[in-house]
């Protein structure tokens, strides 16, 4: 089956989103990419594992295609459009598959809608509840726009590929992904989303993850201190965490059939109820 580009209308602007169907009886991935990354982030999982399951990706708000779109959204708002994107596709119990922001963007959707999902992987993301950031944190992600302003676009793009892939494709594909965007509208995006995830936080209501969950992280992700967050993260609550291996921040990028197997392992986990990371 080939992948249907589609439309979903709010009234801030279009989102676009991708759907490839192969059959009622298998399973649904949803992928949501992390901040200032599009649909295409999640090729070699639309590519890899299209075949064998049901697969959706979007390019979030203001990013990618889903552009123009007001910067008047919350995390919330981005719960409540994809709530309206899942329903108008007939998808039930999907497995999310979040990657930085999009894994903070499963957690709030799950916050909503605790019933609806059936599993959420995490990759190069953090858990949202308020006890892992300081107060500092919090202030320094509502306040990154000045400091985005600050350096040369051509640093900025230079430093963007480099600080977020280890490989030669992870790296080109981030290229490509930024080179769609002018400056200032890249730093206001940049500066949006890091506001909107501190206010998340800030508005967590620190409740487990009401489904199973695997987390994977890569062995070299250099972006914050998301190592820091995902030993903490097991340290404090027991999920299962897989290191990728030689990977950045965007490690499915970077490491595709290594995380694509990892995918599968965790999907297989949910028919058999035998842990994942078994």
């Amino acid at each position: 089956m080939e992948i249907a580009e589609k439309k979903y209308p709010t009234p801030l602007g279009a989102i676009h989103y991708w759907v490839r169907r192969v059959s009622d009886d298998r399973p649904w991935l949803v992928f949501l990419p992390g901040l200032t990354a599009d649909h295409r982030l999640f090729d070699r999982q639309m590519e890899g594992l299209g075949g064998r399951y049901n697969c959706l990706t979007w390019d979030a708000p203001a990013h990618g295609l889903s552009r123009p779109f007001a910067l008047q959204f919350s995390m919330g708002d981005m719960a409540e459009y994809l709530h309206g994107i899942l329903t108008q596709e007939g998808i039930r119990n999907p497995v999310l598959v979040g990657q930085s922001l999009g894994g903070y963007l499963s957690q709030v959707y799950l916050t909503r809608y605790p019933d609806a999902v059936s599993g959420f992987i995490s990759i190069d993301s953090c858990s949202l509840h308020r006890r892992y950031y300081t107060a500092i944190e919090l202030f320094l992600l509502k306040h990154t726009g000045p400091m985005y302003r600050c350096f040369p676009w051509k640093v900025l793009t230079a430093w963007g590929p480099r600080g977020t892939a280890e490989t030669d494709y992870g790296r080109r594909l981030m290229e490509q992904m930024m080179a769609s965007y002018q400056k200032e509208e890249y730093c206001a995006l940049a500066d949006h989303g890091f506001r909107i995830f501190a206010e998340a936080v800030e508005a967590d209501p620190n409740r487990p993850i009401p489904c199973p969950l695997l987390l994977l992280c890569g062995e070299k992700d250099a972006a914050g201190s998301a190592r820091r967050y995902n030993r903490n993260w097991v340290r404090q609550e027991g999920v299962p965490l897989i290191w990728v291996p030689a990977a950045g921040h965007n490690s499915n990028t970077d490491a595709p059939e290594f995380v694509n197997a990892q995918i599968e392992k965790f999907v297989s986990s949910l028919k058999t109820g035998i842990p994942s990371s078994i």
